[in-house]
């Protein structure tokens, strides 16, 4: 019994930690969407060059990075390098609140962006092994808190930050805390065996072509990846751009701009993450197929109030919109996160992970916020990128969330067969 005690309390010690690096990871990674206008401002920039910035050092090193990092996880110590990876992220994210210039605060992105590609893979891998198939979209949903307390903290506490002290001060105060929290995992974490609870725990390892053929023959891992990447594009790419909106449309200064959205981050995101939750641990859900159908039902009714938000001119009206909208795309993280790693063989967990990252990553920080900022200062003109040109911009990528639904859909239909074949594959 008292064994059976302490075995539950690591695991839920390894799913919180990893819950509040993944915080840190949202956190580090959104924060300029919070401090955008002043540093927009300060290096006399586009809308257009200040998302060429922002997000693609980020997204595209990110991407680089991940696939070769998730490869190492499937065959080696996943603790350290979720560990290392904090730090990096860590002291890049205190050397862009030093930045003076365009090409420092560049690099201080291309150095985040190496760091957190080594961040969810491996942490979603870990969590995987610490809790049986049956109970991952829990485990994972809770995971997923992560989120929107990272994005609360990239709003909010951030934007408090860069009001008292500047758009550096936001930097700062997300950049020490994580390096702090990376000596922690080392000293309090230890490597679970690999695919230990899984029915059958898959043999070997695999290489980088056996696990990208084996995800294109699943159909549903397939779908399930490119809905979550869509819900990145339509959902994190129009909370990217609200606060400079919010600065432009409605006279805020940043911690005005900043605590709208981050109120609902932190109190509407975790209490839809923990409905999510609890949903996933309902014995009806064991069924993936109505997983994926709530995970399209939620999507699509939340894409109505993302329109609305920024086509009204009210900020009250905009304001219940955020609420009807904001915490939806917190729903479908922990969920499809499972989905995804039971859809995959032990073995490539964090090979499938990085898919599904590069996926929503390139969405979100290169098309989604590259897009529209282009998009906004074509809309601007000769009179340059204001509140109206954002505006119409963002009220084109707010309908994506349809094509979000479309992808769960297609995911229903086939995903039973998929799991039967891993479950075939590994026995």
């Amino acid at each position: 019994m008292r064994t059976e005690v302490s075995s539950l309390l690591r695991r839920w010690y390894v799913l919180i930690v990893m819950c509040v690096v993944y915080a840190i990871n949202i956190a580090a990674r959104y924060v300029v969407t919070t401090v955008f206008e002043p540093i927009r401002l300060e290096l006399k920039l586009t809308d257009t060059g200040g998302a060429l910035l922002t997000g693609p050092p980020l997204a595209l090193f990110y991407v680089a990075c991940g696939i070769p990092i998730a490869w190492l996880a499937d065959r080696s110590n996943r603790r350290n390098i979720v560990a290392a990876s904090l730090i990096v992220w860590s002291v890049f994210t205190v050397f862009c609140g030093l930045a003076l210039s365009f090409w420092q605060f560049f690099i201080g992105r291309i150095g985040a962006g190496v760091g957190e590609a080594g961040a969810t893979p491996p942490s979603t891998a870990l969590v995987s092994d610490c809790f049986p198939a049956e109970r991952r979209a829990m485990a994972l949903s809770v995971f997923a808190l992560g989120a929107p307390i990272g994005a609360w903290l990239a709003s909010d506490v951030a934007g408090a930050a860069a009001q008292s002290y500047g758009w550096r001060g936001a930097f700062f105060a997300l950049g020490v805390p994580g390096v702090l929290l990376g000596l922690l995992l080392l000293l309090t974490i230890r490597e679970p065996r690999r695919g230990q609870l899984d029915a059958a725990a898959a043999g070997g390892k695999a290489g980088f072509a056996e696990a990208l053929a084996l995800l294109w023959r699943q159909r549903a891992a397939f779908h399930v990846i490119m809905g979550a990447g869509v819900c990145s594009l339509w959902g994190w790419g129009l909370v990217y751009w609200t606060p400079t909106f919010l600065v432009r449309a409605y006279g805020l200064n940043v911690a005005e701009a900043g605590a709208i959205p981050g109120h609902i981050h932190l109190v509407g995101g975790i209490l839809i993450s923990l409905a999510a939750a609890w949903l996933m641990s309902r014995p009806l859900m064991k069924d993936p197929r109505r997983v994926l159908l709530a995970l399209g039902l939620v999507t699509g009714c939340a894409t109505v109030p993302s329109i609305i938000a920024y086509w009204t001119h009210s900020l009250w009206l905009a304001r219940v919109m955020f609420w009807l909208y904001i915490p939806a795309i917190y729903f479908f993280i922990g969920p499809c996160m499972a989905l995804v790693a039971n859809l995959a063989p032990s073995h490539m967990r964090a090979a499938f992970t990085a898919w599904s990252g590069l996926v929503g990553n390139v969405f979100n920080l290169i098309v989604a916020v590259v897009g529209i900022g282009v998009l906004s200062d074509w809309f601007g003109g000769a009179r340059g990128s204001d509140a109206a040109s954002l505006r119409w911009a963002l009220l084109l990528l707010a309908p994506t969330g349809f094509w979000a639904v479309w992808h769960f859909y297609r995911a229903a239909r086939t995903v039973e067969a998929d799991l039967q074949r891993v479950s075939h594959a590994t026995a």
